[in-house]
């Protein structure tokens, strides 16, 4: 067995490898949970990544969004990049250090982890119709909910739940972010993503309560 093959032998028939090679992925904020799934996506083989973020390391950040100590005063992409090119030298990787914008060039594969659900609907709307694979994983604390739409009916469902900003729920700053409900949230938009590439039924909208260990699936 290649080398090549050897890595990828013990998710073979869990993750397409043709399927995966011929994606190419763009994650959009890579916080707590944006930064998880770069490195998951990384691990299991995406050849092209693109990471976009204008944000800096800082101290906050690295008990919540696993960043290292040396990455402080970093840009969040270039951090990142950095990790996923020791994890993967093949990897071709492209930072953008700027806001999301409608006329930039993405991947066919969106991952949408950011703060802000003006945001959020900025980025819907410039590459729901375009995107063949479209996540959201959002985060609050213990809860988190990840949004697909990938279908016909997942797609007519994502809007709805992009609610105004004022209805937000608002809590305190020193209870928004765990780095084990980061990684969960990112292991799951994963793995709608592994489902999508196997052409199997993904889920349009979960949402997981970590303290309750209450589980909803819609």
């Amino acid at each position: 067995m290649s080398a090549s093959n050897e890595r990828y032998s013990r998710q073979k028939d869990i993750v397409p490898a043709e399927r995966i090679a011929a994606c190419k992925a763009t994650v959009i904020g890579v916080g707590a949970i944006g930064r998880q799934v770069a490195l998951q996506l990384t691990a299991m083989g995406i050849p092209w990544l693109q990471l976009v973020d204008f944000d800096l390391v800082e101290t906050s950040n690295l008990a919540s969004q696993g960043y290292l100590e040396e990455d402080l005063g970093k840009l969040k992409v270039e951090a990142t990049a950095s990790l996923c090119r020791r994890i993967n030298s093949g990897i071709e990787i492209v930072p953008v250090a700027e806001r999301f914008r409608r006329s930039m060039e993405i991947g066919s594969a969106i991952f949408c982890c950011v703060d802000s659900i003006d945001v959020r609907r900025l980025i819907w709307e410039a590459t729901g119709s375009s995107a063949s694979f479209f996540t959201d994983g959002r985060m609050s604390a213990e809860t988190l909910r990840v949004l697909t739409a990938c279908d016909a009916e997942s797609r007519r469902h994502y809007p709805t739940t992009l609610f105004r900003t004022e209805e937000a729920f608002v809590g305190p700053c020193t209870a928004k972010t765990t780095i084990y409900c980061a990684n969960i949230a990112a292991g799951m938009m994963v793995a709608q993503f592994t489902k999508y590439l196997r052409q199997l039924p993904v889920e349009a909208d979960v949402q997981l309560n970590l303290l309750a260990s209450e589980l909803s699936v819609g």
